[in-house]
């Protein structure tokens, strides 16, 4: 069992949600109030450089609530690296990351919380179901999974997870690790702290479209792979042994 937590840090990366925020909002704030005998709890919004509305409802939010703070990226970044600046503004016992596009019920923080205070330091979300999606994007997600688990020695949510809580432990372990290019769910598995997971139903995208596209979701495979699995180290020793074996022969060819 954890000690009582004191505050809990909710980071919500944000790009062109204006649409979503008041809906949100809303159901933070009645999340918060179902937890305030419980804990404090901090709203961080990272906006990832919007273009929109966002910036302007953001900043008057945070203006109005003194647990709401608001940072803006200088340009474009992408989530993980919103989130992980949001995680290094928080002050809480422990944080959460959520997408702010409402397919991830804030209503599971609770839950979530109660998993931390059992000693749980990581407690992923994990989609059991995702509605509103269509099978090539479920095919690539699982996809993404299945070879990650399969050619890393880490082991990965199955089904995906992009919506955790994770104890101040790991937050710091996470900002001190992250690069330029950071792969935010293997990041968290390979710093080995204790993980659990729960399972719910991604709720289908209400306004707005995904900016989620398939060339990301390519980058984020290819940035996680390079950066948590040795085959390919392994895969350029070979290619160098075997040029260097093919070298040798041609020279005692020549010979």
């Amino acid at each position: 069992m954890k000690e009582d937590l004191k505050l809990l840090s909710v980071v919500i990366p944000c790009f062109n949600e204006a649409e979503n925020i008041p809906v949100l909002l809303d159901r933070l704030l009645a999340m918060r109030q179902g937890l305030s005998d419980l804990t404090d709890v901090e709203f961080i919004f990272v906006d990832d450089h919007s273009t929109d509305d966002t910036p302007a409802m953001l900043r008057q939010l945070s203006e109005q609530f003194h647990f709401v703070k608001f940072l803006r990226l200088s340009k474009n970044c992408g989530s993980h690296i919103a989130i992980i600046a949001g995680m290094a503004h928080s002050k809480g016992d422990a944080a959460v990351f959520l997408a702010a596009d409402l397919q991830d019920p804030p209503e599971m923080i609770a839950s979530m919380f109660a998993k931390w205070k059992e000693g749980y330091d990581v407690v992923w979300a994990v989609r059991q179901e995702r509605l509103g999606v269509s099978k090539t994007s479920l095919f690539f997600s699982n996809m993404f999974y299945f070879l990650l688990n399969r050619m890393t020695a880490m082991k990965f949510p199955s089904m995906g997870a992009d919506y955790a809580l994770i104890d101040k432990r790991v937050v710091k372990g996470l900002v001190d690790s992250a690069g330029s290019k950071p792969s935010l769910i293997a990041l968290i598995v390979w710093l080995g702290f204790k993980q659990v997971e729960l399972l719910y139903v991604k709720e289908e995208r209400k306004f707005g479209h995904s900016k989620w596209t398939l060339s990301k979701k390519l980058n984020a495979f290819a940035d996680a792979f390079v950066g948590f699995s040795y085959l390919p180290m392994r895969f350029m020793s070979l290619v160098g042994f075997v040029a260097a074996f093919c070298g040798f022969l041609y020279a005692l060819f020549v010979v």
